[in-house]
């Protein structure tokens, strides 16, 4: 839903609230020329968003506050700005000297978490623009500029359950039923994407040398048992069946991250909520009432509403977000 008021006339400000991912699976391919991993993948929102507010400015700004905001590049490294300018460029606002824009994000999604927050925030920047400069692109032009940026922005901007191939940019919605509850426990320290990357084509070399031969790294291949679980709606069957191809890899490069996976009690899907230890933000303790570290909850809904993010093991636990990516209100 789009909310919009106007102060006699003027322009205001846009706001854009994009929800975090997790990945259901992630199949890592071989290495490609480009440097790239060809990838399939399960795209999940949950209910854990940033939200990201433009105004107009001469010139493009960021600040950021809330959760791990320090730790969020300012100036051109920030993917919100680099969305910002793409945009602008490719509505020609830049060329003319009006694509300047004050960007404030507003962080609740951890930063080096796996969420791909980064991509939420670019999928808010350019819902926002769009918005705030009248530009008047639809989905898919901003899907493609999106993809330019990163990978994951254009899932941030579908939302949902869907099935990316490629880098992971290039999506097909996927049908899911039911409910599911996940939790997520993070560490103060998180591993970046590309050192993530990295120490799984060493891995892959490693265990090649040992068996005497180059690694054989197959075609990845989307799980069909995942995807009939999804339809299934049934959280029981959905659990088990939940890979990452890089949790080891993980492990690798953070003993917290591996001593934390192990340590995740298994329990029915049914009576707790539905674990998913793929982190790529090393966790800093044991699961989940002794943790030191913090604790994120998210709620699984049929409404097709924003969800409000949980923060806190007393309310209620984080849930699939079937709305759709980035959503945004004018005030």
């Amino acid at each position: 839903m789009t909310h919009v008021t106007q102060d006699d006339g003027l322009a205001g400000t846009v706001t854009a609230r994009v929800p975090a991912k997790v990945n259901l699976q992630l199949s890592v391919g071989p290495l490609r020329d480009d440097g790239y991993h060809d990838l399939v993948t399960v795209f999940h929102a949950v209910s854990l968003f940033d939200e990201v507010t433009v105004r107009m400015a001469d010139r493009t700004s960021v600040v950021v506050s809330g959760e791990g905001g320090p730790a969020v590049p300012l100036g051109p490294a920030n993917l919100a700005v680099r969305a910002a300018v793409a945009l602008a460029r490719a509505t020609g606002r830049r060329s003319k000297g009006a694509g300047g824009v004050r960007i404030e994000i507003r962080k609740r999604i951890p930063v080096a978490a796996g969420l791909a927050g980064g991509s939420a925030d670019a999928a808010a920047a350019l819902v926002a623009c769009n918005e705030l400069w009248h530009a008047g692109l639809n989905n898919s032009e901003l899907t493609h500029i999106g993809a330019q940026i990163g990978s994951d922005v254009p899932f941030a901007l579908t939302g949902g359950t869907a099935v990316g191939i490629g880098r992971g940019e290039r999506l097909t919605r996927a049908l899911v039923s039911g409910s599911y509850q996940w939790v997520l426990a993070f560490g103060a320290t998180g591993l970046a994407t590309p050192d993530v990357f990295a120490a799984c084509d060493r891995l892959r070399a490693a265990r090649g040398a040992r068996d005497g031969e180059a690694p054989a790294v197959p075609s990845p291949k989307l799980s069909t048992e995942l995807m009939a679980a999804l339809r299934s709606g049934d959280p029981a069957a959905v659990g088990p069946l939940l890979t990452n191809d890089l949790s080891r890899c993980c492990g690798a490069l953070s003993r917290r991250a591996k001593s934390t996976a192990r340590s995740a009690p298994s329990c029915p899907a049914r009576d707790r909520p539905a674990r998913s230890w793929r982190p790529t933000r090393t966790p800093r303790a044991t699961w989940p009432s002794r943790s030191r570290g913090r604790a994120y909850a998210a709620r699984s809904s049929r409404s097709r509403a924003p969800l409000p993010a949980r923060v806190s093991w007393s309310r209620a636990p984080c849930t699939s977000e079937r709305a759709a990516g980035a959503r945004c209100r004018l005030d």
